[in-house]
């Protein structure tokens, strides 16, 4: 037993020397709608959270929009206390991987729109790590392991629409993933569906 032990530690510090002490974070939220695209440096939100102001194109888009900056920064600062090991569990349960697959046709990579469901456990687990057991919205925007973050503007609406209030959100998340995972198909090959 041991022994056994001894080998374990000495794999695990062989494998964590060789992992890259940087990890690529996000730079910049991409709204897409359409042809449409625009993006919104993390640094502008990263400003919101700390100032209340809301510097750039995001500015312009809260003018636009009527919306509140000191709302959308108590939003960004809001925290969750999440034990990660339970958190990356609950992840990679098939449950999990339902409600991930829901998000992914809103959030996801740019450039490998397919690698959705990965990225978004990724930064919910290192958003919770950086985090020293919280997340929030700007830890998981820092987080999200690629340079951009897209948002897919007209599914984030139709969620919106959905989602009228906190219950409502829930029983889409909570209700509609299963109802694919008792018919026998999985939120991946659903997902293959889509991207074919």
């Amino acid at each position: 037993m041991g022994k056994t032990c001894g080998m374990a530690s000495c794999f695990l510090a062989v494998a964590l020397s060789c992992v890259p002490t940087t990890v690529r974070a996000a730079e910049r939220v991409v709204l897409i709608s359409g042809a449409f695209r625009r993006s919104i440096p993390i640094d502008e939100f990263d400003t919101l959270a700390s100032t209340g102001q809301a510097p750039g194109f995001l500015g312009d888009l809260l003018r636009l929009g009527r919306q509140n900056p000191r709302q959308l920064s108590k939003l960004l600062n809001e925290k969750v206390n999440l034990p990660v090991p339970l958190v990356s569990r609950l992840l990679n349960t098939r449950i999990g991987e339902a409600v991930l697959d829901r998000v992914a046709v809103i959030v996801h990579p740019t450039r490998s729109p397919q690698d959705g469901i990965s990225a978004l456990r990724s930064a919910v687990v290192l958003g919770i790590a950086e985090g020293d057991g919280n997340l929030s919205a700007l830890g998981f925007l820092k987080a999200y392991p690629t340079r951009e973050m897209a948002v897919n503007v007209p599914a984030l609406l139709t969620l919106a629409k959905k989602a009228s209030s906190i219950s409502d959100l829930m029983r889409f998340f909570s209700e509609s993933p299963l109802d694919g995972l008792r018919g026998g198909d999985s939120p991946s090959s659903k997902g293959a569906q889509k991207n074919s």
